[in-house]
Protein backbone atom coordinates (compact mmCIF):
# COMPACT_ATOMS: atom_id res chain seq x y z
CA UNK A 1 0.00 0.00 0.00
CA UNK A 2 1.62 3.39 -0.58
CA UNK A 3 1.55 6.16 1.76
CA UNK A 4 -0.72 8.34 -0.23
CA UNK A 5 -3.45 5.25 -0.12
CA UNK A 6 -2.95 4.55 3.42
CA UNK A 7 -3.06 8.98 4.02
CA UNK A 8 -6.73 8.61 2.23
CA UNK A 9 -7.79 5.81 4.42
CA UNK A 10 -7.22 7.22 7.40
CA UNK A 11 -8.72 10.34 6.70
CA UNK A 12 -11.76 8.45 5.46
CA UNK A 13 -11.69 6.65 8.86
CA UNK A 14 -11.68 9.69 10.84
CA UNK A 15 -14.73 10.87 8.80
CA UNK A 16 -16.45 7.68 9.54
CA UNK A 17 -15.91 7.58 12.82
CA UNK A 18 -19.27 10.05 14.01
CA UNK A 19 -21.50 7.30 12.40
CA UNK A 20 -23.87 5.61 13.66
CA UNK A 21 -23.31 1.88 13.40
CA UNK A 22 -26.08 1.59 11.00
CA UNK A 23 -25.33 3.89 8.58
CA UNK A 24 -21.00 1.95 9.04
CA UNK A 25 -22.92 -1.37 8.24
CA UNK A 26 -24.42 0.38 5.26
CA UNK A 27 -21.32 1.63 3.91
CA UNK A 28 -19.53 -1.36 4.39
CA UNK A 29 -22.46 -3.01 2.55
CA UNK A 30 -21.82 -0.73 0.17
CA UNK A 31 -18.09 -0.79 -0.29
CA UNK A 32 -18.40 -4.34 -0.18
CA UNK A 33 -20.81 -4.53 -3.42
CA UNK A 34 -18.24 -2.09 -5.55
CA UNK A 35 -15.64 -4.83 -5.01
CA UNK A 36 -17.83 -7.60 -6.75
CA UNK A 37 -18.94 -5.03 -9.35
CA UNK A 38 -16.60 -5.80 -12.67
CA UNK A 39 -14.67 -3.42 -14.13
CA UNK A 40 -16.02 -4.80 -17.53
CA UNK A 41 -19.55 -4.03 -16.62
CA UNK A 42 -18.37 -0.41 -15.46
CA UNK A 43 -16.95 0.07 -18.89
CA UNK A 44 -19.89 -1.28 -20.90
CA UNK A 45 -22.05 1.38 -18.84
CA UNK A 46 -19.74 4.12 -20.12
CA UNK A 47 -19.66 3.01 -23.58
CA UNK A 48 -23.53 2.66 -23.65
CA UNK A 49 -23.97 5.95 -23.43
CA UNK A 50 -21.72 7.00 -26.19
CA UNK A 51 -24.35 7.70 -29.29
CA UNK A 52 -27.28 9.27 -27.75
CA UNK A 53 -28.09 11.77 -30.04
CA UNK A 54 -29.31 10.10 -33.28
CA UNK A 55 -30.92 11.75 -35.98
CA UNK A 56 -31.37 10.91 -39.80
CA UNK A 57 -29.66 13.65 -41.03
CA UNK A 58 -25.93 13.37 -42.37
CA UNK A 59 -23.06 15.16 -40.30
CA UNK A 60 -22.90 17.90 -42.98
CA UNK A 61 -26.42 18.36 -42.45
CA UNK A 62 -25.88 18.70 -38.79
CA UNK A 63 -23.09 20.86 -39.28
CA UNK A 64 -24.90 23.04 -41.59
CA UNK A 65 -27.71 23.19 -39.81
CA UNK A 66 -25.85 24.33 -36.45
CA UNK A 67 -24.33 27.11 -38.45
CA UNK A 68 -27.25 28.66 -39.96
CA UNK A 69 -29.18 29.12 -36.43
CA UNK A 70 -26.00 31.06 -34.98
CA UNK A 71 -27.21 34.53 -34.54
CA UNK A 72 -23.95 37.47 -33.79
CA UNK A 73 -24.76 40.82 -32.69
CA UNK A 74 -22.69 44.30 -34.10
CA UNK A 75 -22.38 46.96 -31.96
CA UNK A 76 -20.30 49.92 -30.90
CA UNK A 77 -18.44 49.67 -27.99
CA UNK A 78 -18.53 53.50 -26.74
CA UNK A 79 -14.76 53.80 -23.70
Amino acid sequence: MTYTDRYIIETYSGLFEGLSHMSKIELIESLSKSLKTEKTKKDTRFYKSFGAFSSEKSTEEIIADIKSSRRFRNRELKF
